[in-house]
């Protein structure tokens, strides 16, 4: 593909990106975008500080990869989670991470080389992974891959560089719209709640302090607890005070 016509390719997904905010949506065209350089399969995923590994998630998560399901099914079950030196090469790398290059590192173990050699025989046979570090020890990866072993110019590496920047952006955005509708959708009774649960109080307690009985109090931290997609009421706690919803 030519100069020009990439250049055409990355402000069409710009523009179309721009009025789109669902996640599904916004990687369709990621996608898409990374077909125009023979890249079929594309990852992305935040990781915690301590994760190992992009795992998939639920369906409301921003964890998307459209990778084949036997390779994903056998990554897993065969713990190469573990040892991936892609996201080990990531976790200490800025900017694009060719795969080849990792395969051929003197500091890449063969139980290492495995994985990747394993990912081609399920069609994943050369690709690029971008790292991006964000604040708060934040860790996310975008990954392309092709169906065939050939080295990624330069330039499609710049491209495909600009469109994972471009999409983390606006999945970001997105989540946190999300996040500030969740501080808006607390009632100021189930803010009350959860500031004293992460005050370490029971129920019985919260509701002396507030006047209430302690099934109300609990009525409450269910609702909280369901409005901020938690299982537990401290869970609740902990994302509420995470997102500035209390100050502990």
């Amino acid at each position: 593909m030519g100069l020009p016509r990439i250049g055409v390719e990355l402000g069409r997904f710009l523009d179309q990106t721009d009025s789109i905010a669902q996640f599904e949506q916004l990687f369709d065209l990621l996608s898409a975008f990374a077909l125009n350089f023979d890249c079929p399969w594309t990852a992305y995923g935040p990781l915690a500080p301590e994760q190992k590994v992009l795992k998939p998630a639920q369906a409301d998560s921003a964890i998307m990869l459209n990778y084949p399901n036997g390779w994903r099914e056998r990554y897993f079950k065969m713990g190469y989670d573990k040892i991936d030196p892609i996201i080990k090469k990531s976790r200490k790398g800025v900017g694009a991470i060719r795969w080849s290059e990792v395969y051929k590192d003197a500091s890449t173990t063969e139980n290492e080389r495995r994985v990747l050699d394993e990912a081609a025989t399920f069609g994943l046979k050369s690709g690029v992974t971008v790292p991006l570090h964000g604040p708060a020890g934040s860790f996310t990866i975008v990954s392309f891959a092709q169906s065939w072993d050939r080295e990624f110019q330069n330039k499609t590496v710049t491209y495909l560089q600009l469109a994972a920047l471009h999409f983390h952006v606006k999945v970001t955005k997105f989540a946190n719209s999300n996040a500030l509708k969740q501080v808006q959708d607390l009632s100021l009774r189930e803010k009350e709640c959860i500031l004293w649960t992460a005050r370490g109080k029971s129920s019985w307690e919260i509701g002396k302090i507030l006047g209430i009985s302690g099934n109300t109090v609990n009525f409450h931290l269910k609702n909280a607890m369901r409005k901020l997609d938690t299982a537990s009421r401290i869970g609740a706690a902990i994302k509420a005070a995470s997102l500035g919803i209390i100050q502990v």
